[in-house]
């Protein structure tokens, strides 16, 4: 009998891999041979495809670390808000998963203890009519390269095949990302086709620069003005950093 157990164990890896591998090969497939600008739309189109459970997601990447997240597709305005805002408030499913670099998950945020968990960002979830997140780590070399998350505007599981196709589509993007990466033409390692998403991230950089001159403050308490008046206006940090960034705002005025 644990004979059988062993070998049943066997092929289930074994499945896994290969689907896993089939999956990898699906996405990167769909975005051979594409323009860079048009990258992150088709792996958003298939990673839709392969998670029908899931109202909504995006994928967002790691550019300096654990507070500079940048989203690197959604497939609609609420997955990309809902990317923004755990950015904004430093709190949500997403840096849950890179801190801990596990998936974590909300299944249902209304209940107190989701509230307790994440506060602020329960409460915008809910205010764009999400009741659920899943958010799964995009693991490389033993960290957290960034994060797939998923939204549904209901409460509840994704259920044990939800969760495994998940896991293996969070796998086969961390691959893609990886793929193109070394693919790119940059010697510093920066894929080219991420240009354009990266640049609203630098905007959130130098609006922080911006600040710590004027206010006289270091670079953790300026993000942290920002992000203040981001979640009193509610707006994103990227929205009050343009402003900051072209002298319309000043966040030492409240």
């Amino acid at each position: 009998m644990a004979g059988d157990d062993l070998v049943g164990g066997g092929d289930a890896e074994q499945n896994a891999d290969v689907e896993r591998a089939r999956i990898a090969h699906e996405l990167i497939a769909g975005v051979r041979g594409l323009s860079p600008p048009d990258v992150p739309g088709a792996l958003c189109r298939r990673c839709v495809t392969l998670l029908p459970a899931a109202s909504g997601l995006s994928a967002s990447v790691l550019a300096d670390g654990p507070d500079t997240g940048v989203m690197l597709f959604a497939s609609d305005d609420v997955a990309a808000r809902l990317a923004e805002i755990q950015y904004t408030l430093g709190e949500g499913p997403c840096r849950e998963a890179v801190r801990l670099r596990a998936p974590a998950f909300g299944t249902n945020l209304t209940r107190a203890t989701e509230q307790r968990r994440w506060p602020l960002f329960s409460l915008q979830a809910a205010e764009a009519g999400v009741e659920a997140v899943f958010s799964l780590p995009l693991m490389g070399a033993g960290s957290a390269l960034g994060t797939l998350d998923l939204y549904r505007e209901t409460p509840g599981a994704l259920g044990p095949d939800g969760i495994r196709t998940a896991s293996l589509v969070a796998d086969a993007v961390t691959l893609a990302v990886i793929a193109l990466d070394h693919a790119s033409p940059d010697p510093h390692g920066v894929a080219t086709w991420l240009a354009g998403v990266v640049s609203d991230r630098e905007e959130v950089h130098q609006a922080t620069g911006m600040a710590m001159v004027l206010l006289g403050v270091g670079a953790s308490e300026a993000l942290l003005r920002l992000r203040a008046r981001a979640f009193a206006e509610g707006r994103t940090s990227t929205e009050v950093a343009r402003d900051v960034i072209d002298r319309n705002l000043d966040l030492g005025v409240d």
